[in-house]
């Protein structure tokens, strides 16, 4: 899965906390503005849309006037499609899987557990 720039990342972050989604109109409003204070322009908003829509992270409602751009997936699962990428590009998979898991909280360790009990039940 591509990994998101900066801006395209803040649109995401945008759609993903909206689940009716939003126009580009939409955007404009609830992305920050730069340190000048200047918003960005509909036409840059659309561009970063259009490329959202060609890598896969976004759908156009084409039937309403201005579109509206809705999320693929959630945020969880982008960021479970991350850690697959980075984990299948690992040599050592087991080396990666042992410093993410000497990196978690200890609740978050806890949840892992279950989850991976649940998988071993289920497979039983």
């Amino acid at each position: 899965m591509a990994a998101l720039g900066e801006l395209e990342r803040s649109v995401m972050d945008q759609l993903w906390s909206t689940p009716t989604g939003l126009t580009a109109y939409d955007l404009v409003d609830l992305l920050p503005a730069d340190p000048g204070g200047k918003r960005l322009a509909p036409t840059t908003v659309l561009t970063v849309l259009s490329r959202l829509e060609k890598k896969g992270f976004v759908t156009r409602e084409r039937s309403t006037r201005p579109h509206r751009y809705t999320a693929v997936a959630s945020r969880a699962d982008h960021a479970a499609e991350l850690m697959r990428d980075v984990l299948d590009g690992a040599d050592d998979r087991v080396a990666v899987l042992e410093r993410f898991v000497g990196q978690v909280s200890p609740a978050e360790a806890d949840a892992l557990r279950e989850l991976l009990l649940g998988r071993v039940r289920d497979a039983s």
